[in-house]
């Protein structure tokens, strides 16, 4: 007999997951992909749009499963809590980061989740409606300061990244504007294009159709470059706010420990699918992702700083969650 050692239970657990199932064990060999988000928006289409090449890769079945609630966490919290075993996966959004701060959650979001792929990032974009004065971000800072508390801003929501932007932003110039928040981006947009309040921000994937099609003007982007989709719309650094960046971003977790060998096999397979020319295209160019691809360390790290960040801005205005 083989003695058993460190490497090889591990070398097995990574095998395990994505074996050639019997059909007795057909159940136990299902992977499962956690949206923690209702239909439609971002991250959804992305589990959806991965779903039949990771099948085909990793040689098994793969399911999508919604899990909405709390900004996200309740899905996240059901995929922390999950085997590791590689059998689960999690499409996180920027709320992964900003969470911690709002709510009290059932896991640690550094230590119970292990990264697998750093999928990409998008700007925030504010805008207005056209019969709207402003032209540009600096005019709606110009009428801010001349009447406090007065302009309006909207987002999908209270401790949403668009809030927090916004925040910051009011913090650099010196004024004070007044969030209206909203439950979502369809809320959010039917308010804006009827010009219910002065400012909308979001994610440029829900901002650069309205923009093109020219039912609201683009004020800013908070990318550190324009975006190829936006060319026309500058960024909050050229519009006066030096070194301001700030991302709608998106990566895929599993439940820690997650053995590395499991993780780099899907991460392997993730990537592939995500090449694929009519996947890529729609990432790139409708929902006006740049796909990253980052590695889990490139992911680790990123997560830690935009914790960073947005938990002391949460912190210093003391903001809460919906």
């Amino acid at each position: 007999m083989h003695a058993l050692t460190r490497r090889s239970v591990l070398l097995g657990a990574a095998a395990a997951p994505f074996a050639t199932p019997s059909r007795a064990q057909a159940q136990s060999n299902l992977v499962k992909i956690i949206v923690p988000f209702p239909p439609g928006g971002t991250a959804d289409p992305i589990a959806r749009m991965v779903q039949p090449g990771l099948q085909q890769r990793l040689g098994t079945t793969v399911i999508v499963e919604n899990k909405p609630g709390a900004s996200g966490s309740i899905g996240t919290a059901l995929a922390a809590k999950s085997p590791p075993d590689g059998s689960t996966l999690v499409v996180v959004f920027d709320t992964h980061a900003v969470n911690p701060f709002l709510q009290t959650l059932p896991f640690d979001t550094e230590k119970d989740l292990d990264p697998v792929l750093w999928l990409g990032t998008a700007p925030n974009v504010a805008v207005t409606h056209p019969e709207r004065p402003f032209k540009s971000l600096a005019e709606v800072i110009a009428a801010a300061k001349e009447k406090p508390d007065a302009i309006t801003y909207g987002s999908i929501g209270s401790g949403s990244l668009g809030h927090l932007t916004m925040v910051l932003l009011s913090q650099r110039a010196g004024v004070r504007m007044v969030h209206v928040p909203y439950r979502g981006g369809g809320p959010l947009m039917n308010d804006a294009l009827a010009g219910h309040i002065d400012v909308a921000i979001a994610s440029a994937a829900l901002m650069t159709p309205h923009i093109r099609s020219g039912k609201v003007r683009g004020l800013a982007q908070t990318g550190k470059s324009r975006i190829a989709g936006l060319p026309d719309v500058p960024t909050a650094i050229e519009s006066g706010f030096a070194g301001f960046e700030s991302y709608a971003w998106w990566g895929i977790f599993t439940p820690a420990p997650t053995p590395p060998p499991i993780i780099e096999r899907l991460r392997t397979a993730l990537i592939e699918t995500l090449r694929e020319e009519a996947i890529s295209k729609t990432i790139a160019n409708t929902m006006q992702i740049t796909m990253l691809l980052g590695d889990p360390q490139e992911m680790r790290t990123f997560l830690s700083e935009q914790m960073k960040l947005w938990g002391a801005v949460v912190r210093e205005h003391n903001i809460k969650g919906d």
